[in-house]
């Protein structure tokens, strides 16, 4: 099977759990309707941040940790995607409703865009897989997954730099460059919504077992929290220009 770029969804993740009870087997549709619940979840989460900022902006560092410890659990542990998806929703959401304040007080109207943008994009994306613009090559995966490993092992990277009051510049700085980066993360986040929807399409042809729609619904969510956060930092970089 072909690999997303999405450790969630990495190579083998639906042909190792392939069932053998077509009655049980995972769906498109499932999968769909899964991932609007999580992503509902989501948004109530966070619209209740949103609404109380002070409250919860102090939690934005326990509840990004805590999203991803569950989302590792997740990903190694696939059959507790019925209960660790929705709970991996709703503490991002808290995350993303307390950042996303943080970001509309110093730039008010940004968090709109970023969600319009958002949700274009995944529209997009989706258009583009179904109408085969984009042609699922060995060679265009290894694009997409070299060049997202190269981008979370720069963000380690700066991540460890930040320990020592260091960093990587442009990663932050509102300059061309640092503009052409998170262009660049942008379209990179984008196009593995395309792998995931290869990849959750081909888990259902295999059969893979009913519990494996919350994963594949889970693995868009958390590519999905990924790209809305990148476009979030690119439209502050914009405005940081103005």
């Amino acid at each position: 099977m072909m690999r997303s770029g999405n450790p969630a969804l990495r190579a083998g993740t639906f042909s190792r759990a392939r069932s053998f009870d077509s009655t049980n087997a995972m769906s498109i549709q499932g999968a769909v309707n899964k991932t609007l619940i999580l992503l509902g979840l989501t948004v109530f989460s966070a619209s209740w941040v949103w609404d109380n900022p002070a409250i919860f902006i102090p939690y934005i560092f326990p509840a990004l940790i805590i999203g991803m410890a569950i989302a590792l659990i997740t990903a190694y542990k696939r059959e507790w995607a019925p209960i660790t998806g929705p709970i991996y929703a709703i503490v991002e959401g808290v995350f993303l409703g307390a950042i996303s304040a943080v970001f509309e007080a110093r730039y008010p109207g940004i968090v709109i865009q970023a969600v319009g943008l958002t949700f274009g994009t995944l529209f997009c994306m989706l258009a583009v897989y179904k109408t085969g613009i984009i042609k699922i090559s060995r060679g265009f995966i290894l694009g997409v997954v070299s060049a997202t490993g190269a981008i979370f092992l720069l963000y380690v990277v700066n991540m460890v730099m930040s320990f020592f009051g260091a960093g990587i510049p442009f990663i932050h700085e509102s300059g061309p460059l640092g503009i052409g980066f998170s262009i660049f993360v942008v379209i990179i986040a984008a196009l593995n919504l395309v792998l995931d929807f290869y990849v959750i399409e081909k888990g259902a042809e295999a059969g893979a077992p009913k519990y494996m729609e919350w994963y594949g619904a889970f693995a868009l969510l958390v590519t999905l929290i990924w790209l809305y956060l990148e476009i979030l930092r690119l439209l502050a970089k914009l405005q940081n220009r103005r």
